[in-house]
């Protein structure tokens, strides 16, 4: 009755496990899971936790986990080398949303810190500011 109940493999040994043969993947369908690991980046975990989970969800080894996040890794600096010039400005934009926002809600500090950083980025740094500022200098007397 036992051996009813469990599945049986060909040498009629319930323990052993069936043989896997190794596929290789189209180059498409690498790509395309390439790029979904590359669009679950974001979701704020570790290197390691994404590869694991990628490789656990995919249904491929660790070991392909991690050459897929090898090209992700490609990919990013690709996207860093295009998107360098257009960062600043888009940059400056956000935190003048956020500047305009947090001033709307009255969080007086977070706008100052906002400011400081717009300052930082056009050249207004405490080293500016000390130049341009009067050097005063106290002098105590011994009395006679």
């Amino acid at each position: 009755m036992a051996s009813s109940t469990f599945p049986e493999n060909i040498n009629n040994n319930p323990i052993a496990k069936p043989e896997r043969k190794r596929v290789r993947s189209a180059f498409s369908d690498v790509l395309k899971r390439s790029q979904r690991l590359y669009a679950r980046q974001l979701e704020g975990k570790t290197t390691r936790q994404l590869v694991l989970e990628h490789a656990s969800i995919e249904g491929v080894s660790e070991t392909t986990g991690w050459e897929d996040w090898n090209r992700v890794k490609v990919w990013n600096n690709e996207d860093w080398e295009k998107d360098r010039e257009n960062l600043l400005p888009r940059l400056q934009a956000m935190r003048i949303r956020l500047f305009n926002k947090a001033v709307k809600k009255g969080q007086l500090q977070t706008a100052a810190q906002i400011l400081d950083s717009l300052g930082k980025v056009i050249g207004e740094s405490i080293e500016t500011v000390n130049i341009q500022a009067p050097e005063l200098s106290i002098r105590v007397e011994p009395k006679n």
